[in-house]
Parts: C-alpha cells; sequence; structure tokens
C-alpha cells in the first residue's frame, strides 16, 4: 500500500509543487485536474524541466540494465557490451555532460533538472541494491532478520520501481492525470499478468531477461 500506492499517487503532485512553488501545496493538487489556461500555462513553462529530467533519468536506467543487469544474450553485441560494465558510469557520466552542456544554454533550470534525473537515479538503484542483497543474504540464511524487517526490505524494493516510474513518465508526459493512470495500470495489470504468467516468463528466456527493465518503465 506505501510502496506502490501511497508513492505512485502522491510523488507526481509533490514533484509538479516543487517545479511550480507558486502555486502552493493545494494549488499544485488542484491545478493538475484544472482546464484554467492560467494554470496549464504556468505548468507548461515547468515541461521542459520535468521532461528532461525523466529523460536523464530513462537514459541512464537503459544503460544500466545494458551494461550491468544479469542477462540471457539474444542480441548481437549484446555479450560483448554486457562484459564491458566498468564502462557503464563513464558513459552515463559523458552523456550527462552532453545534456547539461547543451541544456544550459537553452535554460539553466533544465540544466539542473537534468542533474536532479541523474541524482535521482543513483539514489533510487543504490537503495534496491542495497536491499536486493539483504534479500540475498536472508534467503542464504546468513543474517537473522525479523518479519517487519523482511516487509520493510520489501517496501524499499517496490518503492523504488515505483519511483521509477514516475520519474520516467515525466520523459513522455506532465499530465498527472495520465501518469496516476499510467502507473496504476503498471501497478495492477502487469503485476497480475506477471503473477498469473510466471509458468510462461521463466520458460521464455528473454521475457524472463527483461522482466525488469520492462517492470521499471510501467
Amino acid at each position: 500500500m506505501i510502496a506502490v500506492f501511497l508513492i505512485r499517487g502522491a510523488l507526481p503532485w509533490l514533484i509538479l509543487w516543487a517545479n511550480n512553488p507558486s502555486l502552493g501545496a493545494i494549488g499544485a493538487f488542484t491545478s493538475s485536474f484544472s482546464s484554467d489556461p492560467g494554470i496549464a500555462k504556468v505548468i507548461e513553462e515547468s515541461a521542459p524541466i520535468l521532461l528532461i529530467g525523466g529523460g536523464t533519468f530513462l537514459i541512464f536506467l537503459f544503460f544500466h540494465w545494458l551494461f550491468l543487469e544479469p542477462k540471457h544474450y539474444g542480441l548481437i553485441g549484446e555479450e560483448f557490451i554486457h562484459k564491458q560494465g566498468v564502462w557503464f558510469f563513464a558513459v552515463v557520466s559523458i552523456f550527462l555532460a552532453l545534456i547539461v552542456w547543451f541544456a544550459i544554454k537553452i535554460n539553466p533550470f533544465m540544466a539542473f533538472g537534468a542533474v536532479v534525473g541523474s541524482t535521482a537515479f543513483f539514489i533510487t538503484h543504490g537503495f534496491k541494491e542495497n536491499a536486493e542483497q539483504a534479500e540475498k543474504q536472508m534467503l542464504e540464511g546468513s543474517e537473522k532478520v525479523t518479519d517487519l524487517s523482511k516487509i520493510l526490505y520489501l517496501e524499499v524494493i517496490d518503492a523504488t520501481f515505483s519511483i521509477d516510474g514516475i520519474l520516467g513518465a515525466f520523459a513522455f508526459t506532465f499530465s498527472i492525470p495520465l501518469i496516476l493512470i499510467g502507473n496504476g495500470i503498471g501497478a495492477l495489470v502487469v503485476r497480475k499478468l506477471t503473477v498469473s504468467n510466471v509458468k510462461n516468463v521463466k520458460k521464455y528466456s528473454y521475457i524472463y531477461n527483461n522482466r525488469f527493465f520492462l517492470l521499471e518503465i510501467v
């Protein structure tokens, strides 16, 4: 409830509020459903910042999958790229430098938005990797933890997937209703399909290979 529904419901509104502080907390919430041209103009002015932040996040997410995620190789050159995983940090750093270089000439806040997008990627994936490592230790029995800790680990993993979905959505739209609908579908339908077809997911290695990347996108 907290990781999937609360975060997916509240985070888009908080991001909109942070980019348009003049609207206020209540105003940012109501304006996302308003047809007032003045409100629409205010939100539209913040669109480049939101879009470049979400886009940067998705670029980092893609290269992380390409270079570092364990996978079954199916495409030409995929195995070679995966073996060059150490270059992930160099590649995304160069991309970030180029994005900031071109964005700062247009709008300094766009450059800042790109930096925020990259920062959000490393923060969320840092928490995710820490939670996954703790989960591995629990499964191996090398660490004694309480049931509450297990729940908290699961919440962290689910929360990072939810944050990924929200930030990625801002690469395509800044319409809060659309983001809520899209992430709602991702939270319910995609998970339902995955659970009900878990045998097929395991059977077809390339579906299994891309499961986390697709879940993060939706």
